[in-house]
Order: structure tokens, then C-alpha cells, then sequence
């Protein structure tokens, strides 16, 4: 195939399922083997989430969706042995339960650098891994620098909401796609895949899409 498959992926910094989902989609491209272009778009699972919830994300999912806090915890010791499977490390003990829109228009940020794909794994490590507050420019400024932007630009650009517009062309279109969770695969333009499902998952879907164009292109030849 002379042209990439197109992956677009709508995912939630603060989704464990979209890490473990982005690891998972990895495995199946790398057994597909041919060339995928990827762009992430924002989704944001807790609009409403203060930027600096007190509480534990025990205790923001219970409050969220009415669940006993034993429940949750056994729910959340569930993912992070799902996320363990996949050689990601949660720390729940850790994570800062937060607004995401910024981390959002830093993803935007970086993809107008060429940068996207590394800022997202590294915001995601950050939440998930490492216990950082991706809800302050701050905290987000030296996240950016740390895969090359500059951090004044960074500052500024959230500070003046530069990239809200996209954040919220992007969550637009999920709405208009019908996306109401997330991970949300789009391939191709035209196949879409919900969850977090096995690598062999994406690597058939991809390589349907290869068949296909290899169809059209034998059927060109022909003609």
C-alpha cells in the first residue's frame, strides 16, 4: 500500500482503558506491519471534574456513578491488573483526579508541532504512572518540555485557551460519530472499533483494509 492507514482515536488523558487500549491498538499495528498514521482526538470523559477535586478517584467514581467504595476499589484493582498484562504500572494511590481539558490543548498543542503522538504517551505515564496533576499549566508546561516544546509558548498558548477550539471541534464530532465511550478507533475512515480490545482485533481490521485497497488497486490494473 502506497498510502497509510488512517487511525483516528478518540481517548480521555484520565481513561485507563484508553492507555491500556493505545498499548494494546500498538501490539496489533506492530503485527500488521504496514505503515499507520495515527492522530489522537480529545474526548473528556468528566467535563464537569474541578481542576482540583479534593478527593481520591475512589472516591470521585463512587460519587460519579454510585458505587460503594468497595466496589470501586475492587473494579479499580481489576484495570490496574489489566494494565500490569500490558507492562503499564498503575498507581491509583497516587493519581490526581482532575480537569483534563488543558492536557487536551496540549495534545492539540503539540500535534500542530508534530509532537502529538509523544505528548499523549507521555501525559498518560504522567497521570497514571507517575501521580503528576495534569490539570495545572504548570505541571503541563514541564511535561511539554520534556519532549522539546517550549514552555513559554506552552504557558501562553493555555493560559489564552489557543487550542479550546479544537478541543471541542473534536468532541463535537465524537457526538456526531455517536461516540459515547472511549477508546473509540476509527480506520480507515470507515471501521470503527469500540474498547480496548485484543491486539489481533486491530491487526484484522488493518488488514482488511490492506485486502481491500489491494482489491481496488488489482481491479485498476485490470481495467
Amino acid at each position: 500500500m502506497s498510502e497509510p492507514v488512517k487511525v483516528d482515536i478518540w481517548s480521555d488523558v484520565q481513561c485507563p482503558w484508553c492507555y491500556i487500549g493505545k498499548r494494546k491498538f500498538e501490539s496489533g499495528a506492530a503485527e500488521f506491519g504496514g505503515d499507520v498514521e495515527v492522530e489522537y482526538h480529545s474526548f473528556e470523559l468528566s467535563p464537569d471534574t474541578p481542576v482540583d477535586y479534593e478527593g481520591t478517584p475512589t472516591q470521585y467514581l463512587s460519587e460519579r456513578k454510585g458505587m460503594p467504595l468497595t466496589q470501586v476499589e475492587e473494579m479499580l484493582e481489576r484495570v490496574t491488573g489489566i494494565a500490569s498484562s500490558v507492562g503499564l504500572d498503575f498507581d491509583y494511590e497516587h493519581v490526581h483526579q482532575t480537569n483534563t481539558v488543558k492536557a487536551h490543548e496540549l495534545i492539540h498543542l503539540a500535534k500542530s508541532k508534530g509532537r502529538q503522538l509523544d505528548m499523549k504517551e507521555r501525559l498518560l505515564k504522567a497521570y497514571f504512572v507517575e501521580g503528576r496533576h495534569v490539570g495545572h499549566v504548570a505541571e503541563l508546561a514541564d511535561l511539554a518540555v520534556e519532549i522539546g516544546l517550549d514552555r513559554d509558548e506552552v504557558v501562553a498558548a493555555l493560559e489564552a485557551e489557543t487550542f479550546l477550539a479544537d478541543v471541542k471541534a473534536d468532541v463535537a464530532q465524537a457526538a456526531a460519530y455517536g461516540i459515547q465511550g472511549v477508546p473509540f478507533f476509527v480506520i480507515d475512515g470507515k471501521y470503527g472499533v469500540s474498547g480496548a480490545q485484543d491486539p489481533q482485533t486491530f491487526t484484522d481490521v488493518l488488514r482488511q483494509v490492506r485486502a481491500e485497497r489491494d482489491q481496488v488497486s488489482a481491479e485498476g490494473v485490470a481495467r
